[in-house]
C-alpha cells in the first residue's frame, strides 16, 4: 500500500484519472498485497462489492452513504464494469452499467436535474475489468480506465428516457416498467424474479426492484470508443461531437428522439415505394431489400449520406440498441414474412446462466421501430409488387411483460439444448408451435458454421419472430 502514497488530488479529475492508471494490467490483490486482502472487512463482499473495494483500498477514502458522486470534490462517479473475452480473443461488454437504485416513492417528486443519476453520473471514471467465471474479485485484472463525460446530446435523450420512466411510475405502473420503454437509460431489474418487490406510490400493486442503468448497447459504444483510441487509459472530455448522428440538439429541444424520427415518416404515409423515391429524388432500386433501404433513408433524414442510409450505423441507434424492422403486409394487414434477428451465439448462451443478463433479453427488451408497407386495397395477394407497396405506418414498440415471460421460456429451451449439445431444429421451438418465437437456420449456406462450446462446429441458427406475432403487433398499433 505504501507505493500508492502520495495518492492524488481529490479535487482534480485529471489527477484521479492519472492515479487510476496504476490499476491497468493488475488485480487488486497484486496492488494492495495479500495481507491487506486477508484483513479486509470487504472480504465477503457479493456481486456488487468490487467498486467498494476500489474505493476503500485503492483510492483510500472511506465508504459512506453520501448520495452524491464518489469523488464529490471533483464531481466524478466511480463505476466498475466487466468485460468478457470471446474465443476469438475479442473483448465484449458483459452487462449493462447499473447507476442508481430507483426509489419509487421519491423519484416521482424529482426532475431530471435533481435526480441522483444526473447529479452522480454526468462524468464517470469507468474501470473495465476482465470477468472470469469462478475467479475472486480480488484477482480480476483491470483492462481499461476511462473518463466518460456523457455528451450533451446523449443527455437530452437520457432526459427523455428518465421522464418516460418517472411518468410511468406516476401513473401507478411501476410494475409494468420495461427496459424496452426507453433508448439509452433503462429501468433494469435488480435481484431474482419476484424477489423483495417494492411498494409504489400510486398503486397497491407491488413492483420489482429496479435501477437506472445505461444499456449494454450504449456501453458497447463506449467500449468501441476506447478501442478506437488504441490506449488503455482514455478520456472523451475534449472530443468533439460524433458526426454519424440522426438528430441534432436543436431538434431534441422541440421533441423526444422518437418524436423527431416518427415526424420524418408522416409526410410519406399513404405513398407507394415509387412515389416516395420520387418525393425524395432518389433512383428506385430493384434490390430485394429496397423497402428496407427506403425506410432507413426516411428515418435518417439529412444524415442519410453520412450513415450510408443505415440508421443502425447512427450513434443514437448504437447507444440505445433500437432496432428498425421493416415489415410488408397484404392488403388485409397480414404480415407476409417472419422477422429475423441475429444468429444465436452458442458460446454466450452456454456461459450465461442468467436470463436478465442474456443477449436475447437485451434484444427482446430493446425498443423497436416498426415500419409497415402494405399492399394497396383490393390488390390480390399473388400480385405482391414491392414497387407499389404503400407506407402504412411507423411506430416505436416495446415487448409487453407477458411476452417477455414467453421469451424467457424460449431462451430456457435454447440454453437447455445448447448445454446438452443438442443443437438442431428438432430440439428448438419451431413455427408450427405458434409460440410467437421460433428458431431456424440463417447461415449463408451449409458450410457457414458457428463455434460449438461443446466442441467442433455446428450450423448457424437464428432468433425469429413468427409472422403472426408481428401481425398482432401491427394490428394492435393500428387499432389503438
Amino acid at each position: 500500500m505504501d507505493n500508492l502514497r502520495p495518492a492524488y488530488d481529490k479535487t482534480s479529475i485529471a489527477s484521479i484519472f492519472e492515479y487510476s492508471k496504476k490499476l491497468i494490467g493488475h488485480s487488486l490483490r497484486e496492488i494492495v498485497g495479500d495481507d491487506i486482502v486477508q484483513a479486509s472487512r470487504l472480504q465477503g463482499q457479493g456481486k456488487g462489492g468490487l467498486e467498494q473495494m476500489l474505493e476503500e483500498l485503492f483510492f483510500q477514502y472511506p465508504i459512506n452513504s453520501d448520495p452524491g458522486p464518489d469523488f464529490k470534490e471533483a464531481g466524478l462517479e466511480l463505476k466498475g464494469t466487466g468485460l468478457k473475452r470471446l474465443i476469438s480473443g475479442e473483448l465484449q461488454i458483459k452487462e449493462r452499467l447499473v447507476c442508481d437504485m430507483i426509489d419509487y416513492e421519491t423519484v416521482v417528486n424529482e426532475t431530471f436535474e435533481t435526480s441522483l443519476f444526473y447529479i452522480k453520473c454526468q462524468i464517470m471514471l469507468l474501470i473495465f475489468y476482465l470477468y472470469e467465471k469462478d475467479v475472486s474479485k480480488w484477482d480480476l485484472k483491470f483492462i481499461y480506465t476511462v473518463i466518460w463525460k456523457i455528451p450533451e446530446k446523449d443527455l437530452q435523450i437520457i432526459r427523455h428516457d428518465f421522464e418516460r420512466i418517472v411518468e410511468k411510475i406516476r401513473r401507478g405502473e411501476a410494475h409494468l416498467l420495461s427496459e424496452g420503454d426507453t433508448d439509452y437509460l433503462a429501468a433494469c431489474r435488480k435481484g431474482q424474479k419476484n424477489e423483495n418487490p417494492r411498494k409504489q406510490p400510486f398503486s397497491c400493486v407491488l413492483a420489482p426492484r429496479r435501477a437506472f442503468s445505461l444499456k449494454p448497447a450504449y456501453m458497447r459504444t463506449v467500449l468501441a470508443f476506447v478501442k478506437q483510441q488504441g490506449e488503455s487509459a482514455v478520456s472523451n472530455i475534449d472530443l468533439s461531437q460524433p458526426t454519424q448522428s440522426l438528430v441534432d440538439i436543436e431538434e431534441l429541444k422541440t421533441g423526444s428522439f422518437e418524436e423527431v424520427i416518427i415526424g420524418r415518416f408522416r409526410p410519406f404515409i399513404g405513398l407507394s415505394y415509387l412515389e416516395i423515391c420520387n418525393r425524395l429524388g432518389v433512383q428506385p432500386s430493384k434490390a430485394k431489400n429496397r423497402i428496407a433501404i427506403i425506410a432507413n433513408k426516411i428515418a435518417a433524414g439529412k444524415s442519410a449520406k453520412t450513415i450510408e442510409n443505415n440508421v443502425n450505423n447512427s450513434e443514437e441507434f448504437q447507444k440505445s440498441g433500437i432496432r428498425l424492422k421493416t415489415v410488408t403486409s397484404y392488403s388485409n394487414g397480414r404480415v407476409k414474412e417472419d422477422t429475423s434477428f441475429e444468429n444465436i451465439d452458442y458460446e454466450e448462451v452456454f456461459d450465461n446462466d442468467e436470463w436478465l443478463d442474456s443477449r436475447l433479453y437485451e434484444i427482446f427488451t430493446s425498443r423497436f421501430l416498426f415500419v409497415q408497407f402494405q399492399q394497396p386495397n383490393g390488390q390480390r395477394q399473388n400480385e405482391f409488387d414491392l414497387d407499389n407497396l404503400e407506407l402504412k405506418t411507423a411506430f416505436f414498440w416495446t415487448m409487453p411483460p407477458q411476452d417477455i415471460d414467453t421469451a424467457e421460456m424460449y431462451w430456457d429451451n435454447i440454453r437447455e439444448h445448447v448445454l446438452n449439445n443438442e443443437i438442431s431444429p428438432r430440439y428448438f421451438w419451431n413455427k408450427r408451435m405458434h409460440r410467437k418465437f421460433h428458431v431456424r437456420p440463417k447461415g449463408r449456406n451449409a458450410k457457414d458454421l458457428a463455434y460449438n462450446p461443446n466442441g467442433g462446429m455446428v450450423q448457424k441458427y437464428c432468433y425469429w419472430f413468427n409472422s403472426e406475432y408481428v401481425t398482432e403487433i401491427i394490428q394492435q398499433h393500428n387499432n389503438f
